[in-house]
């Protein structure tokens, strides 16, 4: 394959001239100088010998341009851009060339607005949301201290709830108590360093007790790789800076409860199987399916997810897509797409809704939505309740236990991230228009919709 981009990428990020490169790899320094022209192509054994060198993962060189690609081709399908002749071939050809120009672009198209209406500053959660996507939701610093940590934990027993509730009494001296709701009314953890108590609602769950424990040993022993993983970043905002020690800190609560090499290997051996996971990890469904999006250490990806969390209302809670998928933006109005299962997870709680689905673009994903519940509450009051989705490349998901029977080349559900981002004029689910687009109004006629539009 041709890759010279990606070539010169791994030696500018080193600060190597090709004379170094060409050294480590024993080979001559016209022969590398030819392949970062993209003037020979990347025989299997330089591929090896590059990722033998740099410690690379095989897949990030190999890479997949061609989705980038088709972004940029989307991205120039926006209204703002019309007028501007760019062909299908010039994007694919900056794509592959220039991906981290790419990338740019894309990133800036995505926070750029749409209208003056949208003109708010992102604030701190924008700023969590952009740091989360830059680092790809994969900490190192934090995931290997994480590790160490719960290696010695398990020195203490196989029960890592246990451990670390004894680790903060043996060295910290705080203990965890469950605490009647009547005296937590407002509250579902809290320390009281006065009474060197860590507090915990009794109306949470054992996984979700674990993980409050957890998060407080987070806070004590692995407060310095959280601290240097935001300085890495250069956030100043102090709110911004508070809501990503939140995040970081409850990422390295996971970590420590569901540690990387562990996790990936259980992943590997069950097939992705969520509820295998649960059980093998005494984790909550949500608390695996967050840790199933950080699988990105070098060397060692696990399959690449996005992941979601929407209430009945279809307001979403969190979210991670790096890349495409039918979660709708929160730049685009008008919710996410009704023929997506993971909207219809609340008609049988607690039911796994598997789904093939594919975008306009034609990227298919396999997706997966249940319920979840939150905390219990009182005999009358309002119990919150969740529905998470995950989902996948349908090119990754043969390796996944629940698409099982599934014809990944077959029928796919066609949705979108919402009928505002989507141009599909025959879906009789449509309920808006596409942004941007021209609407055409005939009273002798009436379509699939009431909706009869033109992107031109």
């Amino acid at each position: 394959m041709f890759a010279g981009a990606r070539v010169r990428r791994v030696r500018t990020a080193r600060g190597l001239t090709q004379t170094r490169m060409a050294s480590d790899l024993g080979v001559s320094v016209s022969y590398l100088n030819l392949i970062e022209r993209d003037q020979r192509p990347l025989s299997a054994a330089f591929l090896i010998k590059l990722a033998g060198t740099y410690d690379l993962d095989l897949k990030s060189l190999a890479g997949d341009e061609h989705d980038l690609g088709e972004e940029l081709v989307r991205v120039f399908t926006d209204p703002r851009l019309i007028g501007i002749d760019v062909s299908r071939a010039e994007l694919r050809d900056l794509a592959a060339r220039s991906p981290g120009v790419a990338q740019a672009l894309l990133r800036l198209h995505s926070a750029t607005p749409a209208s003056p209406a949208e003109l708010d500053p992102p604030g701190p959660l924008g700023a969590l949301d952009a740091m989360l996507d830059a680092a790809g939701n994969h900490f190192p610093a934090i995931d290997n201290a994480a590790e160490a940590l719960a290696d010695e934990l398990r020195l203490s027993g196989a029960d890592l709830n246990a451990a670390v509730v004894e680790r903060l009494r043996a060295r910290h001296s705080i203990t965890v108590r469950a605490m009647p709701v009547e005296v937590l009314r407002d509250s579902l953890r809290r320390l009281d360093l006065h009474a060197r108590q860590l507090q915990l609602s009794e109306s949470l769950d054992a996984a979700s007790r674990g993980f409050a424990a957890a998060l407080q040993l987070a806070l004590i022993e692995l407060k310095a790789p959280i601290a240097e993983t935001i300085a890495a970043a250069r956030i100043t905002d102090p709110q911004a800076a508070g809501a990503v020690h939140v995040a970081l800190t409850k990422y390295a609560a996971a970590a420590i409860l569901m540690p990387y090499a562990r996790f990936l290997a259980a992943c590997e051996a069950t097939g992705y199987d969520v509820e295998l996971l649960q059980a093998r990890f005494g984790r909550g469904l949500e608390q695996v399916a967050h840790r199933l999006t950080t699988l990105g250490r070098p060397g060692a990806r696990g399959i690449p997810f996005f992941f979601v969390r929407v209430d009945r209302a279809g307001t979403i809670s969190k979210s991670f897509a790096p890349g495409p998928s039918p979660i709708p933006h929160r730049r685009h109005g008008g919710g996410g797409c009704a023929l997506w299962s993971l909207f219809h997870a609340f008609d049988r709680p607690g039911e796994v809704r598997r789904q093939l689905v594919e975008l306009e673009d034609g990227h298919r994903f396999l997706t997966f939505a249940r319920t979840v519940r939150g905390a219990a509450a009182p005999w009358g009051a309002a119990r919150a309740g969740f529905a998470i989705g995950l989902g996948c490349d349908a090119r990754n998901a043969g390796a996944l236990a629940w698409s099982a029977g599934l014809d990944l080349g077959g029928q796919a559900t066609p949705v979108g991230p919402g009928c505002t981002a989507c141009h599909r004029a025959a879906c009789r689910q449509r309920s808006l228009p596409p942004a941007g687009a021209q609407l055409a109004f005939d009273e002798r006629q009436r379509g699939l919709t009431p909706f009869r539009f033109t992107d031109d």
